[in-house]
């Protein structure tokens, strides 16, 4: 197998490890609610919340292992300015849709500090 086809697969495998990821924690999170929302009526009130934080969780995971599958099907096949550009320009939607998610979750952007518990 050529250099360059090898590396594709590759690529193209990380890109599938991604979207089961996100499809996976897409239906734990919606089966978790489900069965808590039916077994324990009292937490019904914060379900909302936790399916929102599953999600999150898994589209982030999810969107860093799509971003890993770009960078190795760009840089190691056809590093051209042109591929690096669709490349960054990838990169930096995807870290701002990863950085609005991780707002959305805990409130804070990943590089502020959490406050103190004291």
């Amino acid at each position: 197998m050529h250099y360059t086809s090898w590396i594709t697969h590759v690529g193209e495998a990380i890109d599938t490890v991604g979207v089961a990821i996100i499809v996976v924690g897409v239906i734990y999170g919606l089966v978790v609610v489900g069965i808590r929302g039916l077994t324990k009526p009292e937490e019904r009130a914060g379900l909302y919340v936790r399916v929102r934080q599953q999600l999150g969780r898994a589209i982030l995971l999810g969107l860093e292992v799509l971003v890993a599958g770009d960078i190795v099907r760009t840089v190691a096949t056809t590093p051209t300015f042109t591929s690096l550009g669709v490349l960054a320009i990838i990169v930096a939607i995807r870290t701002f849709l990863s950085w609005s998610l991780e707002l959305e979750m805990t409130g804070r952007w990943p590089w502020q500090k959490r406050a103190s518990s004291t």
